[in-house]
């Protein structure tokens, strides 16, 4: 059968844009299908913007800083809806760019909604489609719950594009993302109320890192209610009442951000009619290859059950690329995925995290750690405190889990990654020698 094209890409986000360009490199005809601007969520609606947020955020605290260093005091005049211009702008230029290389490229962009009419079928508004084979990259979207006054809280992707910013702030969820909006928007002047079902922020990661990113957060002025849900909203004159589980009293606030839960962006793709199977958790099933249970459908990315972040969505569509369009078959390892959370101070992690190694070791756990005040802050009030921690299985002496609080840990601890997946032992730790003074040379005398 003759098709249209050899590979046609639904979603224009990383995985997608990453499959299509390496797929045309190898010579294959390649379309994809985008219904918004290209260059998916973390683009336009998450990672980028919300960098952009925090270093607009990072001022704050380096005005503070800059004062104990010798220089005068900066009067702070935070512009939102300056801000939000100058992030659009450069949103719109990065979406751009990946246009233009899917062009230099040679993948033609085709603008609108796409659904299978059969495995082999597609239509975009009204055009149809044929491909040997397709890759569903469509992500993920946010969801709210069904509680009372829901329709009057918004998710991160309305927080972008906020005409005001808002003077009291409801941040509703416990992970890395609400935890990075709560300490965003308490630097630029907001008063954060961050709502926590569980008993801490961050209940997925080292009891260090939630413990140590709680207190400072507290410290800065976040008000973190934990044990908490909320039960109804209410429209106000003076705002927007939440009311709260237990005896807590009712808060009135000008925005509400809910950012607990996130589903896979399927609805109207029309599965069923390609044979592509969903997982109970409503995941699109694919095997290592990322082929769904039709032979030649496959999926990448957020709507899948891989860990949700850019660069796996990125590597697992250069992989599958590489597999069935360049002679080059393999499979990405999610082991040691490094992850951070852009909190005041930043955390970053890698691994296993002393729970979860106790579970999987046992009693061959180890763990070295380290609190300090890092010489930058050393003229600062109030001080800041550094978090080291190295997890370690004695039995092999490999270190199994890297975590870190403080400033630059993204950066520290994702270059520990490939070491860790080398399988690098703490004495080889104790015996490198760092670069003085600095943070990350304290990871090489953890006793």
């Amino acid at each position: 059968m003759q098709f249209d094209y050899d590979l046609f890409v639904i979603g224009a986000g990383p995985g997608g844009l990453a499959a299509s360009e390496r797929a045309a490199s190898y010579g294959a005809k390649v379309a994809i299908a985008e219904h918004d601007r290209v260059g998916g969520t973390c683009v336009i609606h998450g990672c980028i913007p919300e960098k952009l947020m925090v270093y607009a955020a990072s001022f704050s605290q380096n005005y503070e800083t800059a004062e104990a260093y010798g220089w005068g005091k900066v009067q702070d005049n935070f512009d939102w809806s300056k801000f939000q211009a100058a992030k659009d702008r450069d949103i719109e230029h990065l979406s751009e760019v990946h246009t233009q290389k899917l062009q230099k490229s040679g993948v033609e962009l085709i603008k609108g909604h796409a659904r299978f009419l059969d495995a082999h079928t597609l239509e975009v508004e009204g055009r149809k489609i044929t491909a040997d084979k397709v890759l569903i990259a469509v992500g993920g979207k946010a969801v709210k719950p069904d509680i009372p006054g829901i329709e009057y809280a918004i998710t991160s992707r309305e927080m972008f594009s906020l005409d005001q910013q808002p003077q009291r702030l409801a941040v509703i969820g416990s992970n890395q993302i609400p935890v990075k909006f709560a300490g965003i928007m308490n630097s630029l002047g907001s008063k954060v109320i961050q709502i926590v079902a569980e008993d801490e922020v961050l209940p997925t990661f080292d009891q260090d890192i939630r413990t140590t990113v709680q207190t400072d957060m507290v410290e800065q002025g976040i008000q973190i209610l934990c044990q908490t849900r909320v039960e109804k909203i209410e429209k106000e004159t003076a705002g927007f009442k939440l009311t709260l589980s237990g005896n807590n009293v009712p808060l009135i606030v000008d925005s509400i951000v809910w950012m607990t839960d996130r589903v896979p962006n399927t609805e109207g793709l029309a599965l069923e009619k390609a044979g592509v199977n969903l997982t109970p958790r409503g995941t699109i099933q694919v095997d290592e290859q990322s082929r769904t249970t039709q032979t030649n459908v496959f999926a990448i990315g957020d709507c899948t059950d891989r860990p949700h972040w850019t660069p796996v969505a990125t590597a697992t569509g250069r992989a599958f690329a590489d597999t069935e369009f360049g002679n080059h078959p393999h499979i990405i390892s999610y082991d040691y995925i490094p992850v951070t959370v852009a909190s005041y101070p930043e955390a970053a992690t890698v691994g296993l995290s002393e729970a979860q190694a106790r579970q999987k070791l046992g009693d061959s756990v180890r763990c070295y750690r380290k609190s300090f005040e890092s010489l930058f802050y050393s003229l600062t009030q109030p001080e800041e405190k550094t978090l080291l921690k190295l997890v370690v299985d004695t039995h092999s002496d490999r270190i199994v889990g890297a975590h870190m609080v403080g400033q630059y840990a993204s950066e520290i601890v994702q270059m520990m990654t490939p070491a860790l997946k080398m399988g690098v032992t703490k004495a080889s730790f104790d015996q490198s020698i760092g670069i003085h003074p600095s943070v990350a040379e304290e990871f090489f005398s953890l006793r």
